[in-house]
């Protein structure tokens, strides 16, 4: 995959900042700057992909913010400015009286090469949904796709810029976008209503939409795509399955309720008799998962990755990145509220991220330390893979908010105390062995050991009986080993019995 980046004129954004901070900048490559960012009170930050330099010792005064917001466009509703002609895009933070307490200068880049993972996808005419963690690439791979479908295909492309962000500030759309034709909304509420204008008022092959995010926003994507009209979107969320998940946009994919099975049915599903099934055909054809900006997951079924979500199977489809593709088998599911995703999140280099909300972040480190397992702590949410707090601040309006941007996980604890923290990260990544853990130690080797055994001679084993919580842990041992566990017996004698597949 060949990627050619270029930077709009860089002179227009660092030209906004006071002086002292234009000097600053002069050490910094230019093509390694993500943002500057000016919080009111604290020091100024310019961040780069792997770290953050402070560009004086000085913090940021009222007059530093207003000498910015002077020389950039108008914020609109949803706190967002450009600059006419580029990329960039600032952010504001107000206080609630409305003054501006913070600004994020973030730097707008074209990078040509970005969809070569998807390209045969996109050319096929499917409507596609993209998702992936903030800052991940989503907009500048829809940015590509506008332009290649307008001019390489020459198709009637229309892109939904509710922010300006894919097609930059101003009425002029940025090149970016090729021919495609831009509109605009003049309020992120009225998103939707102007998806549904484009349509009958502009006659497109292509509508494209950033951020889909409300249930009408999910309604007006599913008319579109009814009228036949290739839908390339992107919404919240890392993984198919947080999709599945969310009431508000798995219409997206189909939707989920729940049915009533028969007995005979039931008994030929091996299923209880309430089960989750998809409600009508999806909006998009086909998810695409951005792991990385050169690594993706592709669904090109949605409709039979969800189906294998609900039925307990991993979702399946095709790891690509530019060395080839891999096929993901449909195994069963990491159980228990672990996602599925755990797997390719643990054996990512650095191991998985945490973002330690309202819980004490040295403490998550020492638990980490002491278990040995591939996992760090992160100090922004965007960075992370999931997130862990307190049971009693899980409904905090702040963390909300957060769980809806990012589309990560969430595990809480009931207390803020290492045992507490030890525990959970003992059951998310499966690691035992603690001296206040004895019964649970030995739980966890008997069922290792049973599944190195099953692997090696085909044969299933019987493992000795467990309390429920105990036969829950073994589960998912079992299935961390890609092997299939059952309960059988009846308690105190209940036990489980593991399968090779």
């Amino acid at each position: 995959m060949s990627l050619h980046t270029h930077t709009d004129d860089l002179r227009l954004l660092t030209g906004a900042l006071p002086p002292a901070l234009q000097r600053a900048l002069d050490d910094i490559p230019c093509q390694d700057l993500l943002e500057v960012v000016m919080d009111l009170g604290r020091p100024p930050q310019a961040r780069l992909p792997a770290r953050a330099v402070t560009l004086s010792t000085q913090p940021v005064t009222h007059e530093d913010i207003a000498h910015v917001a002077g020389r950039i466009g108008a914020f609109g509703a949803d706190n967002r400015a450009g600059i006419e002609g580029t990329l960039h895009r600032i952010s504001a933070i107000r206080n609630r009286k409305g003054r501006i307490v913070g600004l994020t200068l973030r730097v707008g880049r074209t990078v040509v090469g970005t969809i070569d993972l998807i390209r045969d996808l996109v050319e096929s005419g499917a409507s596609i949904l993209m998702l992936g963690r903030p800052g991940i690439g989503k907009t500048t791979k829809l940015r590509e796709i506008a332009r290649v479908l307008a001019d390489d295909f020459g198709k009637r492309v229309v892109v939904i810029d509710t922010s300006n962000e894919i097609a930059g500030d101003g009425d002029v759309p940025h090149p970016a976008i090729g021919n495609a034709r831009r509109m605009q909304v003049a309020h992120p509420a009225g998103q939707h209503a102007v998806m549904i204008e484009a349509v009958e008022n502009h006659m497109p092959e292509v509508i494209i939409i950033d951020e889909i995010g409300t249930e009408a926003e999910a309604l007006a994507a599913r008319t579109i795509a009814e009228r036949g009209v290739q839908l390339i979107g992107t919404a919240h969320g890392n993984s198919l399955a947080n999709l599945v998940e969310n009431p508000t946009l798995s219409d997206l994919i189909g939707g989920v309720h729940t049915v009533t099975l028969g007995d005979e049915e039931a008994r030929l599903r091996g299923s209880q008799k309430s089960v989750n099934e998809r409600k009508r055909p999806p909006t998009f054809d086909a998810v695409v998962e951005i792991v990385d900006r050169d690594e993706v997951i592709l669904h090109a079924d949605t409709a039979r990755a969800v189906d294998n979500l609900l039925r307990g199977l991993e979702a399946g489809g095709a790891h690509r990145t530019p060395a080839g593709e891999q096929p993901l088998p449909t195994r069963p599911a990491a159980s228990q509220g672990q996602p599925a995703a755990m797997d390719r999140v643990m054996a990512r280099p650095g191991g998985a991220r945490i973002y330690a909300y309202a819980l004490s972040r040295d403490s998550v480190e020492r638990v980490i330390r002491d278990l040995r397992i591939e996992a760090r702590t992160v100090g922004r949410p965007e960075q992370a893979d999931l997130i862990i707090a307190l049971r009693a601040r899980a409904g905090d309006q702040r963390l909300q908010r957060l769980l809806d941007l990012t589309g990560l996980p969430l595990h809480v604890v009931r207390k803020n105390s290492t045992a507490q923290i030890r525990r959970l990260l003992q059951a998310l990544f499966n690691v035992f062995g603690g001296r206040e853990d004895n019964e649970v130690d030995a739980a966890a080797r008997e069922a290792e050991s049973a599944a190195r055994q099953v692997l090696q001679s085909g044969a299933a084993i019987e493992l000795a009986p467990q309390p429920a919580s105990l036969r829950k842990l073994q589960h998912r041992i079992a299935a961390r080993y890609r092997l299939v566990a059952e309960s059988e017996g009846q308690e105190p004698s209940r036990h489980l019995v593991i399968h090779p597949t």
